[in-house]
């Protein structure tokens, strides 16, 4: 299991492993396992770092690229640490006619990010997407599981505030 050493000289054990050796038997009989194995392990460790990818293919028995081929064509794996909350914000047709460029260029501002970067303080990821599936509350943006409809980029700050 790895291990680091704390600046107070104390090694600190790092248990994710061993959750992810159980995630890896409680799916390694069933067909297409991988994908929830990833599911279970973003969740684990925040990413599917080259570590985490590793690991689960050897323990498959399959090949690293198959492993990153799968991580990279999905849009909901990421390779990078995201932040506590994902703000979504939909570019489909709808959306974007209403003003979702401008909810864009307002989260930027807020956050001091770009499009698919995390905030300093690991808070925030701001993402885009092509449809949230909400036309007719256009524009839209989600934070987590939260839909927020017909946002004004003026009520930015105010929506974000409830993730402080």
């Amino acid at each position: 299991m790895p291990t680091a050493t704390c600046r107070c000289g104390e090694t600190i054990v790092d248990d994710r492993w061993e959750k992810l050796d159980e995630i890896i038997e409680k799916h390694r009989a069933k067909q297409g396992a991988l994908i929830p194995i990833l599911h279970e392990a973003q969740e684990l460790f925040g990413c599917l770092s080259e570590d985490v990818q590793l690991k689960v293919a050897h323990a498959l028995g399959i090949s690293p690229a198959e492993v990153y081929g799968v991580a990279t064509f999905y849009s909901f794996f990421t390779l990078k640490p995201r932040g506590k909350h994902k703000i979504a914000v939909c570019l489909g047709t709808a959306c974007y006619v209403r003003g979702a460029s401008e909810l864009v260029r307002a989260l930027k501002e807020e956050l001091g990010v770009e499009v698919n970067g995390t905030t300093k303080d690991g808070r925030f990821t701001l993402e885009v997407v092509r449809c949230l599936g909400a036309c007719g509350l256009a524009p839209v943006m989600m934070i987590g599981d939260n839909v927020y409809g017909r946002v004004k980029p003026e009520k930015i700050p105010e929506i974000l505030k409830e993730y402080q």
